[in-house]
């Protein structure tokens, strides 16, 4: 239920912290009004604990991370637009990913809360800064199993050699399975400040701050336009032997999906394209960003026709006969997001796209009341109480992204609560891993619920931030295998 914040560090900043103010005193209340307490200080800062870490654990298979399914909070404040209206309406019409019965079901088993009290009655009147809280059960997608490498480490910075398919921060479906969580919880390297990001299907050199101080002053760099970026991908075809410049703006089709184009309503870009090799189908070519708009080198190669080989988004059908070569598409935006959607749905291959069934089909349904990520924000994480069962106050994630429930009877949740027995999760190879209490929730239909897994080349994409110049620093990873001059896919 939540999207990733204006900036890298923003989502991680206001997800987590908040400081411990003593409990004010409560006043009076009148007959039957409701008390609510103030809203909490927020504490800035970036402030992933030990506690967060340890909320479930990976595991390897097939090539790829996974994640232990776990309990997670979402909370947020009562909207604006909430204030006045029964959770039950506002239930039914912004959280539609899943039906009535579930959040009944939620409640009675002691998962939703208002001000921190379980609330047993749907009907009750929402006030402003009423405080929620969602538990839910988590399932993360996978990623690849290739390790990060520490590139280089001092006391001031931390960079490395981010693997595709990663986020950067916690965001969307993804929370432990992020650079952010895996430095944490593997290299003991804790409270770092995101200095640039990079696309999760691009791998390359990524820097962290261990400060705020070091973190303020690259920023300035960036601000002013003193680092050089510089990048490789393998594109289709023959790319042009002299210099190429793209300077076409560059709109945001949907922040969901993650889809932009150019278009001349887009921000201003410029890349620089330099070919350094061909063989005989496809070409290797050094990218030089000089800013920093979204997917800015991936548009700029769709826009000149020459995609990069395995792009998710850009190199698709859906795109039409030219797969948007100058700008022709012959689509409009919603027509051309349904058919990469259904493109990807018909692959089975959503989890590439970083979305899932359910989001799509409550950002269709919210259509009216606004975007999920408008309507609710992660305040902070807590710890799992590991002894406690699922049908009570279990913690656990910033968006309630469990599976849409096909159930939609009171009656058949209620058996789905009863049913404690555990299940056994079934792979691509057929091999059964069963699943502990620990990963099981009898209200979650996505324990239920057999995926493909993708392979771990689906979640490569040939593109590749090769290097990162400040005016201090000049950090450099190893070219990929796949940018050699032989090499043949």
């Amino acid at each position: 239920m939540a999207e990733p914040g204006p900036g890298p560090e923003a989502g991680a900043e206001k997800e987590e912290k908040e400081a411990a103010a003593p409990a004010p005193k409560k006043r009076r209340l009148a007959v039957g009004e409701r008390y609510v307490p103030p809203p909490r200080k927020l504490s800035s800062g970036v402030s992933f604990s030990a506690a967060h870490f340890a909320e479930t654990s990976y595991y390897f298979e097939g090539g790829l991370r996974k994640v232990r399914p776990y309990y997670y909070d979402f909370r947020t404040y009562c909207k604006g637009r909430w204030v006045g209206r029964s959770l039950l309406d506002v239930f039914s019409t912004e959280f539609r990913a899943q039906p009535i019965a579930y959040y009944r079901a939620a409640a009675r088993a002691g998962r939703l809360r208002l001000n921190e009290e379980p609330i047993r009655d749907l009907d009750i009147v929402l006030k402003n800064n009423d405080f929620l809280r969602n538990t839910v059960h988590r399932h993360e997608p996978p990623v690849t199993a290739q390790p990060i490498q520490i590139l280089a480490e001092d006391d001031e910075v931390v960079v490395v050699d981010k693997p595709s398919s990663l986020p950067v921060h916690p965001c969307g479906r993804f929370r432990h399975n992020t650079v952010i969580f895996i430095l944490g919880k593997e290299h003991n390297l804790k409270e770092l400040h995101t200095i640039h990001r990079l696309d999760r299907m691009t791998s390359g050199v990524l820097m962290f701050a261990k400060t705020v101080e070091v973190s303020k002053r690259i920023d300035e760099q960036v601000r002013e336009r003193q680092l050089e970026k510089e990048y490789v991908c393998r594109v289709v075809g023959e790319f042009p032997e002299q210099e190429v410049i793209c300077e076409e703006p560059i709109l945001v089709v949907s922040y969901k999906v993650g889809v932009c184009r150019v278009d001349p309503k887009g921000k201003s870009c410029k890349t620089i394209f330099q070919r350094l090799s061909f063989n005989g189908k496809t070409s290797v070519v050094k990218c030089l960003p000089r800013t920093g708009r979204t997917h800015q080198i991936r548009v700029h190669l769709q826009y000149l026709g020459y995609p990069i080989v395995n792009d998710p988004i850009y190199n698709m059908e859906a795109w039409g006969p030219e797969k948007g070569r100058g700008g022709r598409i012959g689509k409009t935006d919603e027509e051309l997001l349904k058919a990469l959607v259904e493109e990807h749905r018909s692959k089975q291959s959503l989890d590439i796209l970083g979305i899932s069934e359910e989001d799509l089909n409550s950002n269709a349904e919210n259509k009216g009341s606004g975007n999920m990520s408008e309507c609710t924000e992660p305040v902070q994480a807590v710890p799992i109480n590991e002894n406690s069962c699922p049908a009570e106050d279990r913690k656990g994630p910033e968006r309630n992204d469990i599976a849409a429930c096909p159930l939609n009877s009171d009656a058949n949740l209620e058996t789905l609560e009863k049913n404690t027995a555990l299940g056994s999760h079934e792979n691509e190879s057929g091999q059964t891993r069963e699943m502990s209490s620990e990963e099981t929730d009898p209200l979650c239909v996505e324990c239920k619920v057999t995926r493909r897994d993708p392979s771990p080349k689906e979640l490569v994409m040939y593109l590749h931030a090769l290097r990162y110049k400040g005016a201090e620093f000049d950090y450099c990873s190893k070219m990929p295998e796949w940018a050699m001059e032989d090499w043949e896919e």
